[in-house]
């Protein structure tokens, strides 16, 4: 399995400079928000790792809700570039193709961030403004790019030549029109109109670090289990005692702000979601945000990484970060559909979870013992959410106009031609999918 790898080029952009580098950034696009993958400053189309990647000024806003809640003076966060994507593989080398191919335009991009100056190394001025996540969702982990493209090509051939097999031999016969669609890719491979690439085997340090990481994790919870249980009745009193303090910010979200930021999506099957908020004050807060999300970050890596996170199938990529010394969160995700249907499906599906981190957020709707409340209020959810939601200047997907469930339904296609699926009603089902 190829492991996949993140990347976030995270810089404050110099004073003065943001409708400058907007305009720059609008350059890369064919439509507002949506990139030219040959676009002159980073040919996105030319990285073949590259599933889905985005820029976009970071201006967060929200320092003000601080003041308005707690009545304490909050400072005010510089405008940020942020530069990111989700790669097959590993970083480092990525950064460096990066540079080999785009080092031009990311300079003029760069040159309006402060500290950004033209004699740098910039591959060493990407690397020190690198930010690590603190949680991670993949949909299926080790899909690469180039299998996303050799199992939809699949698919499709074998759509356009299944009606000549059915009117030669009869839809009756599953085994055999199973047979036939074998023998008919085996004819396109060996010609070399189709390629079905092995899938690549998981790294050895990978795998070390994997295992260590999954059985690692419970097994330190395990031995700290007496303290957290003796301790558990003051956090969850502590707990209690801010949820009912912890007042609710929910202004009207600007409704011309809105529409400037509806103008950058809705451009292809998929769409992207950029948000950024504070933390409310007070190490608790801050601490139980790291928690959940560690915890987060460990369930994507070893629960959630086949096809669907919680119950929400809708999901390509998913990020929480924490900036400005773990005062504020980052939140960026690629999801299928709308973003009306996307906070319903988290809504509906599983707004205990979004309680978990969001409810430590400046504002957000009040919740009881986390599990309760918060995102089941759902017209303050959606407030709060909008009034956090930021702009996706440039947005990048490898493979537009597939959703999450044509990558899964692709993937049976592929593993139903390698082994027949057992049964007519799983060969029926698995010729459904062909004819999609």
């Amino acid at each position: 399995m190829t492991p996949q790898s993140t990347f976030l080029i995270f810089a404050p952009i110099a004073k003065g400079r943001v409708e400058e580098l907007r305009a720059l950034l609008a350059t890369m696009t064919l439509r507002p928000g949506l990139a030219d993958p040959q676009n002159a400053l980073v040919p996105f189309g030319r990285f073949d790792r590259l599933h889905v990647a985005r820029l976009l000024v970071v201006e967060v806003d929200t320092w003000r809700d601080i003041q308005t809640a707690y009545g304490t003076p909050a400072e005010q966060f510089p405008a940020h570039l942020a530069f990111l994507g989700d790669i097959d593989g590993d970083r480092e080398s990525f950064l460096a193709q990066l540079v080999e191919l785009a080092g031009e335009g990311l300079r003029r991009i760069f040159s309006l961030c402060e500290g950004f100056r033209a004699e740098d190394d910039l591959l060493g001025w990407m690397r020190s403004k690198n930010v690590e996540e603190a949680a991670n969702y993949v949909n299926t982990r080790g899909r690469t790019v180039l299998q996303v493209h050799e199992e939809d090509r699949l698919r499709r051939a074998l759509a356009a030549e299944l009606p000549a097999i059915v009117a030669r031999i009869g839809e009756a016969d599953g085994p055999r029109l199973h047979r036939e669609l074998v023998a008919f890719v085996a004819d396109e491979q060996r010609s070399g109109r189709l390629a079905l690439t092995p899938e690549a085997p998981t790294p050895l340090g990978r795998r070390i670090s994997g295992a260590a990481d999954l059985i690692g994790v419970p097994l330190v919870l395990l031995m700290l289990s007496p303290v957290t249980v003796l301790a558990f009745p003051f956090l969850l009193l502590r707990l209690r005692q801010l949820e009912r303090s912890d007042p609710e910010v929910l202004p009207r979200p600007d409704d011309t702000r809105l529409a400037w930021i509806a103008e950058f999506e809705d451009h292809d099957v998929t769409n992207p979601f950029s948000a950024a908020g504070d933390l409310k004050p007070g190490l608790f807060r801050r601490s139980a945000t790291a928690f959940f999300l560690f915890l987060l970050g460990w369930s994507a890596r070893h629960v959630f990484g086949r096809g669907y996170l919680t119950r929400v199938q809708s999901i390509h990529f998913a990020r929480w970060v924490f900036f400005d010394k773990r005062r504020r969160v980052l939140f960026f995700s690629n999801y299928d559909g709308s973003l009306e249907s996307y906070m319903d499906d988290f809504i509906n599906k599983v707004a205990w979870g979004l309680n978990l981190v969001f409810s430590n957020g400046v504002g957000y709707p009040s919740t009881r013992f986390l599990l309760k409340g918060g995102a089941e209020q759902e017209a303050k959810f959606k407030r709060y959410l909008r009034n956090r939601h930021q702009a996706t200047d440039v947005w990048y997907k490898a493979y537009p106009g597939l959703a999450a469930f044509d990558l899964a339904e692709n993937t049976r296609v592929r593993r139903g031609l390698e082994k027949r699926p057992v049964g007519a009603r799983a060969l029926r089902h698995w010729l459904a999918g062909i004819r999609r």
